[in-house]
C-alpha cells in the first residue's frame, strides 16, 4: 500500500489555510514526494472567492467588512463560499498517485470517490451529481455562488447538492480542495452577495439530513474512506518546515493582500 501525509492543522483563518494549501502544492515534487490529505477549519469564519471572480461586481465588500467577514481569494476556480462549521479537506498528489488519471474529470471522480464513501459510512446514499441527474439538469454551468450550481463530480444526497470541491493542476502535480458542511450557512452566506443565487437553495449540509456528528467522528469516517477508496494508509504528520516556510511568505505577500484577495493581482 502507498502511504500518504495526513495533515490536520485544525482551524486556521482565511489567509492562513489558501496559503498553506498553495504552499503544500508549491514544495510538492511530482517524482519525490509523499502525497497528501490535509483537514481543516475555517476560525473566523470566512468568504473564500474562485481565482477569476470579480470581487467588487459579487460582494457587497462594505457589509463584509462592517460584520468583520474576512475575503480571501483561493488559487482555484468555482463560485463564492462561506465557510462556518464545515470540515474542509485539501489533497496533493501527483496523477500517478491515483491511477494515472491524465484528464481533469477522470482526476476528480477518482479524488472525490472517498467522499462518497464517507456519507456511506454516516449512512446516507450519496452520489455524483453527473451520475444521478434524471431531469438533466445542467452541470457546470457558471455560478456566482458555488452551491447555487451542480459540476458533474459535485455530491448529491437526496437529489441535493452537498459541499463543494475545486482543482488546480501546476507543474505535474495537483491540489484539490472541498468542505463538508455539518450545518447549512448558505443563507448567512447569500447575505454577502450582490445578486440572488436562487439555486442555492437546493444546496444541503449534514444536519438537514438528519446526520448529528462531531468533528472527531466525521474525520474518522472520512479517513477510513480515503484508505479505503484509494487503496492507501494514511500517517499523521506535521508540515515541513519548508511548507511552513513557504506558506508564512504567501500568508505575508499574498493572502494579507488586497491586490490579490480584491483584484486578483501579485
Amino acid at each position: 500500500m502507498i502511504s500518504w501525509r495526513l495533515i490536520d492543522t485544525g482551524p486556521l483563518d482565511g489567509p492562513a489555510n489558501m496559503a498553506l494549501d498553495e504552499a503544500l502544492l508549491n514544495c510538492f515534487d511530482k517524482e519525490r514526494s509523499q502525497p497528501l490529505l490535509r483537514l481543516y477549519g475555517w476560525d473566523p469564519p470566512a468568504l473564500s472567492v474562485g481565482r477569476f471572480q470579480d470581487v467588487a461586481a459579487s460582494l457587497k465588500l462594505e457589509l463584509c467588512q462592517e460584520e468583520k467577514v474576512p475575503v480571501v481569494r483561493r488559487m482555484t476556480g468555482g463560485g463564492i463560499i462561506y465557510h462556518a462549521q464545515e470540515l474542509t479537506y485539501s489533497i496533493v498528489c501527483a496523477p500517478g498517485h491515483i491511477g494515472g488519471a491524465a484528464g481533469v474529470k477522470e482526476g476528480f471522480r477518482r479524488l472525490c470517490a472517498f467522499l462518497l464513501g464517507t456519507y456511506g459510512k454516516l449512512g446516507l446514499e450519496a452520489s455524483f451529481a453527473v451520475d444521478l441527474n434524471p431531469d438533466e439538469e445542467r452541470l457546470g454551468a457558471r455560478t456566482a455562488f458555488c452551491f447555487a450550481g451542480k459540476e458533474e463530480f459535485d455530491i448529491v444526497v437526496r437529489g441535493r447538492k452537498i459541499g463543494g470541491n475545486a482543482q488546480r493542476r501546476v507543474n505535474g502535480a495537483i491540489l484539490q480542495h472541498g468542505s463538508i458542511p455539518l450545518v447549512s450557512r448558505v443563507q448567512h452566506g447569500l447575505r454577502y452577495l450582490k445578486e440572488p443565487a436562487p439555486g442555492a437553495a437546493g444546496a444541503v449540509s449534514l444536519t438537514e439530513l438528519g446526520i448529528a456528528v462531531e468533528q472527531p467522528q466525521l474525520k474518522q469516517a472520512l479517513v477510513e474512506s480515503f484508505e479505503e477508496r484509494l487503496g492507501v494508509t494514511l500517517e499523521p504528520q506535521l508540515p515541513t518546515e519548508a511548507e511552513l516556510d513557504a506558506a508564512a511568505l504567501l500568508e505575508t505577500r499574498k493572502y494579507r493582500s488586497g491586490s490579490w484577495n480584491l483584484e486578483g493581482r501579485v
